[in-house]
């Protein structure tokens, strides 16, 4: 019997096409974390006392901000855009402009000194929620026996901070600013751009919780860096809200703290230790703090 014919230009038109949409699927699952950190955040009632405790009155002060750069800054930069840009593309990127301003103006005062330590709280409390106690147990004190993983969280033993608070950040947010002047093509460019670092950072407290150095941090950031990008573009648009803006901050680190779940489980499964129930609570030991809930 004659054999059958071998379709020689299947598999290689099979293989152009899965390349490109492997990335589309992995932009997509990455720009999702951030939306997905939304849902989950606002299903949690333990994490509320964090964003009103803390960030409520510095959503306030943000609103302040902007409304006095949309006051006094708004319509200037739109009088003089729109000298070269007509009025529609004008309007579009003087209001990503002035959001833009606003941001470099909270992050460089509020962001690095008072959100920090809460972002952290979220991103340890969200591991431990999903069963990742393991990972947080050797840099902070946790009372196991508390009621929810929020209240589990002691002091850090070790130096605790979600994104390194840095002037190069700052200065990056104002050295790209004028691409919002570039017409429709300028705001995307500059959300996209900052994102990607904004990204980048979204991980930083799970490489130090792993005691990765500056070498492994590296290539980890370069085995995702596509993934980053979409990540911290969304990330960017939601922190580029007003008001909201804090709240986004808390939402976003809770979708990242997921994404370095989903990250954890198929690593552990990969080298054949599944995740089992002894894993989802550290060790006792003769020392551990007993949790006692503050009912002032």
């Amino acid at each position: 019997m004659p054999s059958q014919p071998v379709n020689t230009t299947e598999s290689p038109r099979r293989s152009f096409f899965a390349r490109p949409a492997s990335y589309v699927v992995r932009a997509a699952r990455s720009a999702f974390y951030p939306i997905k950190g939304m849902w989950y955040f606002l299903q949690r009632p333990y994490f509320y006392p964090l964003f009103v405790g803390r960030l409520l009155p510095l959503s306030i002060i943000s609103l302040l901000v902007y409304f006095v750069l949309f006051t006094f800054a708004f319509l200037p930069q739109l009088a003089f855009l729109a000298i070269f840009q007509g009025w529609a593309a004008a309007c579009i990127n003087a209001t990503a402009l002035v959001l833009g301003e606003g941001l470099v103006v909270i992050q460089g005062i509020f962001e690095g000194f008072f959100v920090d330590e809460c972002r952290v709280d979220v991103f340890d409390a969200t591991l431990i929620e999903k069963g990742l106690t393991d990972l947080v147990a050797p840099q902070r004190i946790l009372f196991l026996d508390a009621p929810n993983p929020v209240k589990m969280l002691g002091k850090p033993t070790a130096p605790a901070e979600y994104q390194p608070w840095s002037i190069v950040q700052i200065v990056e947010l104002i050295f790209f600013l004028p691409l919002n002047l570039v017409p429709y093509v300028g705001a995307p460019a500059f959300i996209m751009i900052t994102g990607s670092r904004l990204g980048k950072l979204s991980h930083h407290r799970w490489f130090k919780l792993r005691g990765l150095d500056k070498k492994a941090i590296k290539r980890e950031l370069s085995l995702r860096s596509w993934d980053y990008l979409w990540f911290g573009t969304v990330a960017m648009v939601l922190e580029l809200c007003p008001i909201l803006n804090f709240f986004f901050l808390l939402t976003t680190t809770a979708g990242a703290a997921l994404w370095v779940v989903k990250i954890e489980e198929r690593s552990r499964i990969r080298v054949g230790r599944p995740i089992t129930a002894e894993e989802r609570v550290a060790q006792s030991t003769q020392d551990e703090p007993v949790y006692h809930d503050n009912l002032v």
